[in-house]
């Protein structure tokens, strides 16, 4: 295992810059300051050896694994680390004989690091609850996926969780400046020029991410053209190294959800350009196309409903075509319907009476269906009074059958669908009101 404060020059061949530039100490970390900020309770527990199970949750690139190193080397604790992509339950066990070994040979602690954890099943994570609970390891798991849903209760209570943050572009930056400036560890003996004006352009590129910055970094460094100064990173190389999307987006993560309901908002807050927007950035991160066309028909009806009927339509119309036209000509209808959707009238009537209705269906159980809406295609059926009464609306005035009766006897009449006073439901209200005047008149007589 290499130590991560060992620099000798024997660790620093073919190391990548982004390991070899890890920091050494909590004051080179970058990022994080509320956690690791002089006088947060994280920063306190390591200045003062107080070592606990935790879990680390964000973005990548944003030190997980660094930190848990830096929490061991703090502790005076062995460093064990499994990725929950490559073990499984005999790993595990195989970890926690090693700190047992290691706590009866030298009387000291082990931090056992799980990077990806979320992708551990129920009876892995299960594996480690004994082991935390007697204090053989010092759990530290890292996760991009909101531990809520993918980690276990059980293990989620014996554990305190840190949220992450995406480093800034600043925090970004000064990862580059000391990148290139370190002779030690960095570039800094390849006395590379690069303007301040593109490193930063790098540190916008590497959208939080400082991994990935140093990777980029290198592979610019990699790529410098010799000019008059000696070896120069150009804006050619950076376009060179930067010329694929780089936004993060997890296609089925707590980044892909949290997208979506921000898009979802935007339409039901009538904000076109903001509905625009995430709808692109879906698009660039790689979304199913289908399943955003399946959500924007599912907007049109939970949201704009009757207020627009139309907007149901233009949304179904928008996914054929996509479905015809494929990607990028396609992704325009969608764009358009979006767009529309955002700014039609909004009514959630429908949505709301529908689940209201389903509601009550749940808790009413099998009422009988009244006599006269009874089907009666059987001479028995009919005899037994099957359809007995029901008056045909197409034969009554307006075509209407005014004080009629369609809910179980038990129910009574029920209102659920409440049109709004926007759009097409201003009419669709003022209907309904006049065929309801018309009931209580008729069941008066």
């Amino acid at each position: 295992m290499t130590d991560l404060f060992d620099t000798s020059p024997d660790t620093q061949t073919g190391r990548p810059l982004a390991d070899r530039m890890r920091p050494r100490s909590l004051d080179e970390y970058a990022g994080q300051s509320h956690l690791l900020a002089p006088g947060k309770p994280l920063r306190r527990a390591i200045e003062e050896d107080r070592l606990h199970s935790m879990l680390f949750w964000g973005p990548p690139g944003t030190g997980k694994t660094t930190l848990a190193r830096m929490i061991a080397h703090y502790c005076g604790a062995q460093f064990l680390t499994l990725s929950a992509v490559l073990s499984g339950v005999k790993d595990i066990r195989a970890a926690v004989e090693q700190a047992r070994e290691y706590r009866r040979m030298h009387g000291k602690p082990t931090v056992l690091f799980v990077d990806e954890v979320h992708r551990f099943n129920k009876s892995q994570q299960d594996a480690f609850l004994p082991h935390v609970e007697d204090g053989t390891i010092a759990f530290v798991g890292a996760t991009t996926e909101n531990p809520s849903f993918e980690l276990n209760n059980a293990l989620l209570s014996r554990v305190r969780t840190y949220v992450l943050k995406a480093l800034t572009d600043g925090d970004i930056r000064a990862i580059i400046d000391r990148a290139l400036a370190d002779e030690e560890r960095g570039l800094g003996g390849r006395h590379l020029h690069m303007a301040d004006e593109l490193r930063d352009r790098l540190a916008r590129a590497a959208d939080g991410d400082a991994r990935r910055a140093l990777n980029l970094l290198e592979i610019a460094a990699d790529l410098a053209q010799e000019g008059p100064q000696g070896a120069e990173i150009t804006e050619a190389t950076l376009d060179e190294v930067t010329s694929q999307g780089l936004r993060r987006f997890d296609k089925g993560g707590e980044l892909f959800y949290d997208q979506i309901s921000a898009l979802h908002k935007s339409v039901r807050g009538s904000n076109p350009d903001a509905a625009l927007y995430w709808l692109c950035r879906m698009i660039d991160g790689g979304c199913d196309l289908v399943y955003l066309s399946r959500r924007i028909v599912r907007m049109a009806s939970e949201d704009i409903g009757n207020a627009d009927p139309r907007g149901l339509t233009l949304a179904l119309e928008a996914w054929d075509v996509y479905e015809r036209l494929g990607s990028p000509e396609g992704e325009l209808a969608l764009a358009q319907a979006v767009v529309y959707l955002a700014c039609a009238p909004k009514s959630n009537a429908v949505y709301m009476a529908y689940n209201q209705a389903m509601a009550e269906v749940r808790e009413t159980g099998t009422l009988e269906v009244p006599m006269h809406l009874r089907n009666a295609p059987t001479k028995l059926m009919k005899s037994l009074d099957y359809g007995k009464g029901y008056r045909y609306a197409h034969d009554e005035q307006d075509g209407y059958a005014a004080g009629e009766r369609y809910f179980p006897d038990e129910m009574g009449e029920r209102h659920y669908y409440r049109p709004v006073n926007r759009g097409l439901e201003i009419r669709i209200a003022e209907k309904l009101e006049e065929l309801r005047r018309r009931d209580e008149e008729a069941r008066k007589k």
